[in-house]
C-alpha cells in the first residue's frame, strides 16, 4: 500500500504512519494541495491519500477528477467541526477521521478503505486447473492474457500473478481501457507534456512509466482503439514511449498483463483489434470459467462474502441458510463471481433473522425481472417478507413501506428500491451502485430520468429530506 499524506494534520497521524509503514506501506507526504498533485504527476503513485480537512479538499478531489487520477481520498481533522466533515465528504472524500483518535484507529481505517481481497477463493477442480497454470507461469517475464466473462475475477487474477512474480515487491498498475474516452487514453498510457492539448496544465507522468520495473495490467484491452493499439505494439516491442505533446523516448522496464471478455482472434478477423498485437499480447493465454461452470464455488464465495460485508458494515455474521445456498446454487449468475458478490452485500444488509434466509436474496431473470423464490410463491403478497424485503417494500433505515406490488409496474418497483437503497446509503451513488448491483453509469442515467419525471431523488452525500 502506498500511503500519500498532506498537511501535517497538527502531527496527529505520526504514529498511524509508523504503524503503516510497519505493516508494509510506503508512506510519503506533501505540505499542501500542489505539491500532492506534483508528486501524484511524477508517477509516484498512491493508493490512498489522507488530506488535512483544513486544505482545499473540493479543489484537490477536483483536479484528481480533471485529470483522471484514481486514488481514494480520506479527509482528517483535529477540529470538531462537523461542517468540515460532511464538507469533504460531499467533496468525495470516501472518509472522515476526526484526530486525535487512537493510532490503532486510523490505520484500522485506512486498511479498510484500501483493502483488496487478492486471495483467490475456490473450491470447484476447474478453478484448480486455471490456478496451476498461472502459478507455473507467474514467475516468468512473458506477456500474459487473461480472457473470461465480465465479473469473473480477471483483475484479480492480474495481481495473483504479479504477486507470484519476480516484480512482486515493485508496483502493480491497473488501467480500465474501456472506462476512459477514446481521445484520452493515450496520455493516460504514456503521459503528456504541458501544453500538449487543452486542460494539459502540467507535464504528467503516464502508467507506463509509473509501472516501470514493475507490472502494468491493461484491462479490457478489446475495446481500445486500432490506432492506440499500433502505438502500444510499439511501446511493448521497443520497451520506449514517448509522451504526447513530446518528442524525446522514455525507456520503460514493464511486464504486460492484458485482459478481455471477447474472444480476440474473431476480433482480429473483423479488424477491431490488431492481430499483431494479439500474438505479441498472448504468449499465454488464460481463461476463467464463468461461475456457472464453478458450482463448486457457489457455496464458498457466498459464505466468503457473507464474513466481508458482516465486517465491513459492523453486522453480526450470520450463516447462509440451506433454502438461501439451494436459491444460490440453482441460479445462473450471468455477472458471475461480482453479481455473487453484490446479491450477498444486499443479501447481509436486509437479512434481519438468525441466517441469511431467501427473503433476504434478490435476483434477477435474463430479461432483469425480480425471481421469486418456490418457498415463497404461495405467500399472499401482502404477507410475503421476501416481497418487503425484495422489491421496493423493505424499511431500510427507518423508512416506511412503500405498499403492495399488486397493480404496479416492474419499473414503479425498480425505482422505489433504487431510490430507497440511495436513502439508506445518504445519497452516496457509490455505495448505492455496489448494494443494487449495478454499475455508477446506469445508477445515474436512471437517476437523471427519475429526477425528470418529477420523482425527489436524494442528492449526493445528503438523507433525504423525508428521511
Amino acid at each position: 500500500m502506498r500511503l500519500l499524506i498532506i498537511g501535517s494534520l497538527g502531527g496527529q497521524i505520526g504514529a498511524a504512519s509508523q504503524i503503516a509503514m510497519r505493516r508494509g506501506a510506503k508512506v510519503t507526504q506533501a505540505d499542501d494541495v500542489d505539491g500532492a498533485l506534483s508528486l501524484l504527476r511524477s508517477g509516484a503513485g498512491a493508493d490512498l491519500v489522507m488530506i488535512d480537512v483544513t486544505l482545499d479538499v473540493h479543489a484537490f478531489i477536483s483536479s484528481l477528477d480533471a485529470e483522471r487520477i484514481a486514488v481514494p481520498v480520506v479527509a482528517c481533522g483535529v477540529s470538531t467541526d462537523t461542517r468540515a466533515a460532511v464538507a469533504a465528504i460531499r467533496a468525495g472524500a470516501k472518509e472522515y477521521v476526526p484526530l486525535p483518535p487512537d493510532p490503532d484507529l486510523i490505520a484500522a481505517v485506512l486498511e479498510a478503505v484500501a483493502r483488496q481481497d487478492l486471495d483467490i477463493i475456490f473450491r470447484d477442480s476447474a478453478m484448480d486447473r486455471v490456478l496451476q497454470i498461472a502459478d507455473q507461469v507467474a514467475p516468468s517475464e512473458a506477456g500474459i492474457l487473461i480472457i473470461g466473462e465480465s465479473g469473473t475475477g480477471k483483475e484479480l487474477m492480474a495481481r495473483h500473478i504479479h504477486q507470484r512474480s519476480k516484480r512482486a515487491e515493485k508496483v502493480f498498475v491497473a488501467v480500465n481501457c474501456a472506462a476512459i474516452p477514446e481521445n484520452l487514453l493515450e496520455s493516460e498510457l504514456f503521459g503528456h507534456e504541458k501544453g500538449a492539448f487543452t486542460g494539459a496544465v502540467a507535464r504528467r507522468i503516464g502508467r507506463f512509466e509509473e509501472a516501470d520495473g514493475g507490472t502494468l495490467l491493461l484491462d479490457e484491452i478489446s475495446e481500445m482503439d486500432v490506432r492506440l493499439q499500433a502505438k502500444l505494439l510499439r511501446a511493448i516491442q521497443e520497451k520506449e514511449i514517448t509522451r504526447v505533446g513530446g518528442n524525446q523516448p522514455v525507456k520503460v522496464n514493464v511486464r504486460i498483463l492484458a485482459t478481455s471478455n471477447r474472444n480476440l482472434q474473431e476480433e482480429s478477423r473483423k479488424g477491431t483489434f490488431r492481430e499483431d498485437l494479439y500474438f505479441r499480447l498472448n504468449v499465454v493465454t488464460i481463461t476463467l470459467p464463468p461461475l456457472r461452470d464453478r458450482p463448486q464455488d457457489v457455496a464458498v464465495l457466498a459464505e466468503h462474502f457473507a464474513a466481508k460485508y458482516a465486517e465491513l458494515n459492523g453486522l453480526p455474521l450470520r450463516k447462509i441458510s440451506p433454502e438461501a445456498l439451494r436459491l444460490l446454487q440453482r441460479h445462473t449468475w450471468r455477472g458471475n463471481v461480482r453479481e455473487l458478490e453484490n446479491t450477498i452485500h444486499r443479501a447481509t444488509l436486509l437479512a434481519s433473522g438468525p441466517d441469511i434466509g431467501p427473503e433476504a436474496i434478490l435476483l434477477t431473470d435474463d430479461q432483469g425481472n425480480p425471481i421469486m423464490p418456490d418457498a415463497f410463491a404461495a405467500v399472499p403478497m401482502s404477507h410475503s417478507p421476501l416481497v418487503d424485503h425484495a422489491y421496493g417494500t423493505v424499511q431500510i433505515a427507518g423508512e416506511s413501506a412503500t405498499g403492495s406490488l399488486v397493480g404496479r409496474t416492474v419499473a414503479d418497483v425498480e425505482r422505489d428500491l433504487i431510490i430507497d437503497t440511495l436513502r439508506h446509503t445518504i445519497g452516496n451513488r457509490t455505495h448505492a451502485a455496489n448494494i443494487l448491483g449495478i454499475s455508477i453509469r446506469t445508477l445515474r442515467n436512471k437517476l437523471k430520468l427519475y429526477s425528470e419525471q418529477g420523482f425527489s431523488v436524494p442528492p449526493p452525500g445528503e438523507a433525504d429530506s423525508t428521511a
